[in-house]
C-alpha cells in the first residue's frame, strides 16, 4: 500500500512541572507517588480514565509473588505495600501474607507462586487516586503521549494530547512507564526486541472475569492429579481429537478476593507486535474470539467451571513484552539465575524467568539458584544517550530472558519507586539521573520501607 506523507505544524499550550510521568500502570503508579513526596512537581499522564496499567485495563492478577522464592521473607514492600494494604482495608485484596501455592489463588500452581495478592481492579483504582490526591500529583487522565522535542541529549517537552487538544509538557525529569518505551524510543534511546536469535517477542493473552466458580470441585481434581499442570490433561485429550486449537496446555484460573469469581489466563496469540497497531487490532479481535471459545469449552471439559459466566473482557489485550532500553547496564539471565549482587541496588525480586514460548504451547519457569532472590540495579533504569530520562516497568534495559522475570507487576512497582525517587533527588542535587549518588537513593528508598540487602542498610 503507497503511504503518503503531510506535513503538520501547529503552536500548542506549554505546561510546565518538575517531573512528568508518562503511563499510569504499577511502574507509573510508584513513579508518580515517590517523585511527589520527595518533593518535586509532578505530572501523570494516562491514556485511560483509570489508573492501573495492566492490573486493571489488562484484568491481569493476581500480582505475582512478593515474597522471596523460598516464601519466607516479604521483599517487596514501600509502595506497593501501601497500596495493597489500603485495598485491604476496603475488602479489596488479601494481603500476600495470607495466600499459599496451590491454591485457588495461585491457580494451583507451586514453584514460585507462594504469596501471590489477589485484588479487585475497581478497587485499585479507587486507591490509586485516593494516594495521587493525597501526594499531590496532577492526572492528566484520557491523555495520549504523541511525541518528544529534544535538543541535544535531553527531552524538552513531552507532546500530548486529549479532549483539549495537543500540549506540551516541559519537565527537568521525564519518566517512560509507558510499559513499551514509547517515550525513549522517540527520544532516540537504542532499544531492542524479543529474543536474540530472531527478534519475536512473548505472545499476548486477553485475560477476563468469569463467576459461578466451583473451587472445591476443582480442588477435588487437582487433589486426584498430583504433579500435573492444571487440567493439562483435559487440555491434552482436547487437541489429539482437534477440539483445543489454542497454543496453551494447561488452564490457568486465578481466584479473586469474590467468592466465586476467577481471573482466566488461558488465551493466547503468537508474533504479535505490541507497537504495531495493526498487530494490537488483530490481537483484540482475535483475543476476544478465544474467551467465547474458552468459556465454552470450560463449561463442557473443565470440572468447576461447568456454570461458568463471563463478567468481563479485559478493555485491552495483554501484553509480555515489547521494547526493552540499552542502558548504561543490561541485565542478564545469569544476573537473576545467580542472584548477582550491584553496588547500585535499588529493590528486590524473586520471581522466576518466565517465558511463555513466542513460537510454542510451552515455555520456560527458572527462579533464582539460591532459592531467595535478586537485586535490581539503579542503572537499567538509566537509557543511554538521553539525559534526562528514566525508564521502568516492563522495558527497562535487560535481555530476553532477565525481563521475563522483571515484567510482572511486584518489580515493576520496584523500579518505578526507585525511578520516581531518583527524578526528585536528581532535581534537588541538579544533577542528571545518570550521575546521581546511587548511595543518596538507596537511603530515600530505605525510608520509604523499600527492601533493600543488609549490607546496604548497614553500610
Amino acid at each position: 500500500m503507497l503511504v503518503d506523507f503531510v506535513k503538520y505544524s501547529k503552536d500548542v499550550p506549554v505546561i510546565k512541572t518538575d517531573v512528568v510521568v508518562v503511563g499510569g500502570g504499577p511502574a507509573g503508579i510508584a513513579a508518580a507517588l515517590s517523585s511527589a513526596r520527595n518533593g518535586a512537581k509532578t505530572i501523570l499522564v494516562e491514556r485511560y480514565g483509570f489508573l492501573g496499567g495492566m492490573a486493571t485495563a489488562g484484568l491481569v492478577g493476581p500480582f505475582m509473588t512478593s515474597y522471596s522464592l523460598d516464601g519466607k521473607e516479604q521483599i517487596i514492600k514501600g509502595i506497593f505495600e501501601e497500596l495493597v494494604t489500603r485495598m485491604e482495608k476496603q475488602n479489596g485484596a488479601i494481603h500476600p501474607s495470607k495466600v499459599s501455592s496451590g491454591t485457588p489463588y495461585s491457580a494451583f500452581l507451586v514453584y514460585a507462586h507462594n504469596h501471590v495478592t489477589p485484588f479487585e481492579s475497581e478497587v485499585l483504582k479507587v486507591v490509586a487516586f485516593e494516594m495521587m490526591e493525597e501526594a499531590g500529583v496532577k492526572l492528566m487522565l484520557h491523555t495520549y503521549f504523541v511525541d518528544v522535542i529534544t535538543e541535544g541529549s535531553e527531552v524538552k517537552k513531552v507532546i500530548v494530547v486529549n479532549k483539549s487538544g495537543l500540549q506540551a509538557i516541559e519537565a527537568k525529569v521525564v519518566v517512560d512507564c509507558t510499559g513499551d518505551a514509547d517515550v525513549a524510543w522517540a527520544s532516540g534511546v537504542p532499544c531492542k526486541k524479543g529474543r536474540d536469535k530472531d527478534g519475536l517477542m512473548q505472545p499476548v493473552s486477553m485475560f477476563f472475569r468469569i463467576r459461578n466458580v466451583d473451587t472445591e470441585k476443582q480442588k477435588e481434581y487437582i487433589a486426584k492429579h498430583p504433579g500435573e499442570r492444571p487440567f493439562s490433561e483435559i487440555v491434552a485429550k482436547a487437541k489429539e481429537k482437534g477440539r483445543f486449537p489454542l497454543a496453551r496446555d494447561a488452564v490457568l484460573t486465578f481466584a479473586t478476593p469474590k467468592k466465586g469469581e476467577a481471573l482466566v489466563n488461558v488465551s493466547r496469540l503468537h508474533k504479535i507486535n505490541g507497537t504495531i497497531a495493526d498487530d494490537l487490532t488483530k490481537a483484540e479481535i482475535e483475543g476476544r474470539k478465544q474467551v467465547m471459545f474458552l468459556l465454552k469449552f470450560f463449561r463442557e471439559n473443565i470440572p468447576g467451571l461447568e456454570n461458568a459466566e463471563l463478567v468481563e473482557v479485559a478493555p485491552q489485550i495483554g501484553i509480555r513484552e515489547t521494547r526493552h532500553i540499552i542502558g548504561e547496564y543490561v541485565m542478564t539471565q545469569e544476573d537473576v539465575l545467580e542472584s548477582k549482587e550491584f553496588d547500585d541496588v535499588i529493590g528486590l525480586n524473586s520471581f522466576a524467568i518466565d517465558i511463555h514460548d513466542p513460537d510454542g504451547p510451552r515455555g520456560r519457569f527458572e527462579g533464582p539458584r539460591n532459592n531467595k532472590y535478586y537485586e535490581i540495579p539503579y542503572r537499567i533504569l538509566v537509557p543511554l544517550k538521553v539525559d534526562n530520562l528514566l525508564v521502568a516497568g516492563r522495558p527497562v534495559s535487560a535481555t530476553h530472558e532477565a525481563a521475563g522475570s522483571l515484567r510482572v507487576m511486584p518489580p515493576a512497582f520496584v523500579t518505578g519507586e526507585a525511578a520516581g525517587a531518583a527524578a526528585a533527588l536528581a532535581i534537588k542535587n541538579n544533577t542528571i539521573p545518570r550521575r546521581l549518588d546511587y548511595k543518596k537513593l538507596q537511603s530515600v528508598l530505605a525510608s520509604q520501607n523499600v527492601v533493600l540487602p543488609k549490607r546496604v542498610l548497614e553500610r
